[in-house]
């Protein structure tokens, strides 16, 4: 397994509209394109409070890419994302992490 770790640092005042997003059309589209999520968090202590960030979880890279390609192209995820930025992105900065897990990591 790999693991992908995606923080999305969010546009001010924009914290509820990425989560209503996500709750309301994301979530259903991975799962439509076999996309497992193994958590969604958002910064309350740290560097900087307007992050929010998520962990999905895949075999290997090329699963990754299929997957992540099929659901960018989505027309119904297209649509989700330009119907919620018609006042503006929601998102400021997009990093993305590709993980591997140790021995020892309780997640394999």
């Amino acid at each position: 397994m790999i693991y992908e770790e995606r923080i999305y640092t969010i546009m001010p005042g924009k914290m509820a509209d990425i989560e209503r997003r996500f709750a309301d059309h994301t979530l259903k589209l991975f799962e439509k394109h076999g996309i497992k999520v193994v958590g969604f968090w958002k910064t309350i202590l740290g560097r900087q409070n307007f992050e929010l960030v998520y962990i999905l979880q895949y075999r290997d890279m090329n699963e990754r890419m299929d997957k992540w390609e099929a659901f960018t192209k989505d027309p119904e995820w297209i649509k989700a994302r330009n119907d919620s930025e018609t006042h503006g992105p929601l998102v400021a900065q997009v990093e993305n992490k590709i993980l591997s897990p140790l021995p020892f990591s309780q997640l394999k």
